[in-house]
């Protein structure tokens, strides 16, 4: 196991046919922070889905710390911010319930849960984006901004290494996107690794390290910040 956190090599994801993600490299080491850009389309969401294993490659190679996703185990040191919140049946869950289910990948057989760590990571992942106040509340009530942060505390209650976001500032407020950034600039702080997909980086382009423009599938650009 390596320390790189994602690594791309070749990768293809095809759809009906088609290539949806062609040929594309990525390397993303500790500590970046990549905002992958590019029109609807593009091939964004597509890439950091089969960054995790999410969706399979047609071709070439990915890897999570070295290992391919099938093999990697240690999922505890990768948060996932996915682009809405799971709409799943029976009773809706509270705001706390879905961000301690963010705890799990910390437990296994040889690793039992330790409910006084849980409660206060929990309790510090909602204090970080301000949904505190919310805690008991129906996580499906909140508004779209809202319900993204309770994704973002999540994946923060899970105490990660490394970070995906997926389009995290699509269709929310300003206030949400300011409160995001605010989040994520602690997180850079603390040396995490941040992969973000954006159309736009608004309140968090002062944060990106590097950006990866997407085209039709492929890696049209790449800038240093």
């Amino acid at each position: 196991m390596t320390d790189v956190p994602f690594a791309m090599t070749g990768g293809v994801v095809r759809r009906e046919g088609r290539a949806v993600l062609d040929g594309v490299d990525l390397r993303v080491a500790a500590g970046d922070v990549v905002a992958l850009l590019g029109p609807n389309g593009a091939g964004k969401s597509t890439l950091v889905k089969a960054l995790l294993g999410l969706l399979p490659l047609a071709a070439g190679r990915t890897e999570i710390y070295g290992t391919p996703p099938a093999r990697f185990r240690d999922w505890r040191r990768v948060g996932y911010v996915p682009q809405r919140l799971p709409m799943g049946g029976g009773v809706p869950a509270t705001v706390r319930e879905v961000v301690a289910s963010g705890r799990v990948a910390r437990r296994s057989r040889w690793r039992p849960a330790d409910r006084t760590a849980d409660r206060a990571a929990v309790d510090r992942a909602l204090d970080a984006v301000g949904l505190a106040g919310r805690a008991r509340d129906s996580a499906h009530l909140l508004s779209g901004g809202q319900q993204q942060r309770v994704l973002i505390a999540r994946a923060l209650a899970g105490e990660p290494d490394a970070f995906v976001l997926d389009e995290p500032t699509a269709g929310v407020d300003a206030g949400s996107q300011s409160a995001l950034a605010a989040v994520l600039a602690g997180l850079v702080a603390g040396g995490r690794t941040v992969v973000l997909v954006a159309h736009e980086l608004g309140p968090l382009a002062p944060l990106v390290t590097r950006t990866v423009r997407l085209e039709h599938g492929r890696v049209a650009a790449e800038e240093t910040a």
